[in-house]
């Protein structure tokens, strides 16, 4: 009778090292962590070191590091309407793009059917187009001898003289077009995930079309509307192109003055003291917004 080899039963696997698992953590952070350091921690630091310089303390004219903060002070003092021109202006940019882009964000995630994916290529579409293109092609749109001008004038909602460019108007325009589609796909993100069955629960329940989504849909959606408009205001709020392109010197924002300091007069320590403190007020006006309307997902 033959013997049955039987085989010998596996062994007890060894795990895994905790302290090893750790370092895994940290040697995949990284890559980012580099990227972050070269191309913002010390572009950063020589930023602010800059805006602490006094130009007029050296007697060769050049930089001093002497920790000069009246460049902030002189910073706000001179520019402080502008500041406040440019939050106002990315604040109603913002707020257009959340109407305009919520809107079209629910058609695609809800109505577009088969139709989903053509209708996002064309929300990204305007990304294969340079910026200033774009709003260039706003410049040509409100020209003073263009279809919407001449069209409004007459329907007689302008008058002869009137005109939309160097106007706050075709600077928020412009904001609002080349910003839209940063509202729009985290819009669809968040939207796209909803369960349609809790919807539809709402309505078994008696609730009305516009009570089931001031109750399910919009609590759902908020993570993607905080994300857009955080996507939205942050870099509308330093934007100089179309307040340089389709506004004149009265509609200036904060990018423009900053631009002009680095390049035109030089004055790389007001520019610094400037840049620092639109990024301090950005990062206070995010980490409170995040606060009081943020979700668990975002905060």
């Amino acid at each position: 009778m033959a013997a049955v080899e039987t085989s010998a039963p596996p062994g007890p696997t060894t795990p895994a090292q905790p302290g090893r698992r750790k370092l895994t953590g940290y040697w995949l952070l990284l890559p980012g962590a580099l990227w972050l350091g070269v191309f913002f921690v010390i572009p950063f630091y020589s930023l602010l070191a800059t805006s602490l310089y006094d130009p007029k303390g050296s007697v060769l004219g050049g930089y001093d590091v002497t920790f000069h903060l009246a460049n902030f002070v002189d910073a706000i003092r001179d520019n402080a309407d502008v500041l406040v021109r440019s939050l106002w202006y990315a604040g109603l940019a913002t707020l257009f793009c959340l109407l305009l882009g919520y809107v079209l964000a629910y058609a695609i995630a809800f109505k577009a059917g088969r139709w989903r994916n053509l209708l996002l290529v064309l929300v990204i579409a305007p990304f294969f187009t340079s910026f200033l293109v774009r709003t260039l092609s706003w410049k040509l749109i409100l020209a003073d001898d263009g279809f919407v001008v001449n069209t409004l004038q007459t329907l007689h909602l302008m008058g002869d003289n009137d005109r939309l460019l160097a106007t706050p108007v075709a600077v928020i325009a412009g904001l609002t077009y080349n910003f839209l589609p940063f509202m729009v796909l985290p819009l669809y993100a968040s939207l796209e995930k909803i369960d349609h069955r809790l919807i539809e629960a709402a309505g078994d329940l008696y609730a009305s079309p516009v009570r089931a989504w001031f109750k399910v849909t919009w609590p759902l959606s908020l993570p993607g509307v905080v994300a857009g408009t955080l996507l939205t205001f942050i870099p509308a709020a330093g934007d100089y192109i179309n307040a340089s392109l389709l506004g004149s010197p009265n509609q200036r924002m904060v990018g423009n003055v900053i631009q002009n300091l680095f390049s035109a007069t030089g004055d790389y320590a007001a520019a610094g003291a400037l840049s620092v403190i639109l990024l301090t007020i950005i990062i206070g006006l995010v980490l409170i917004y995040v606060r009081t309307a943020g979700t668990e997902d975002l905060v």
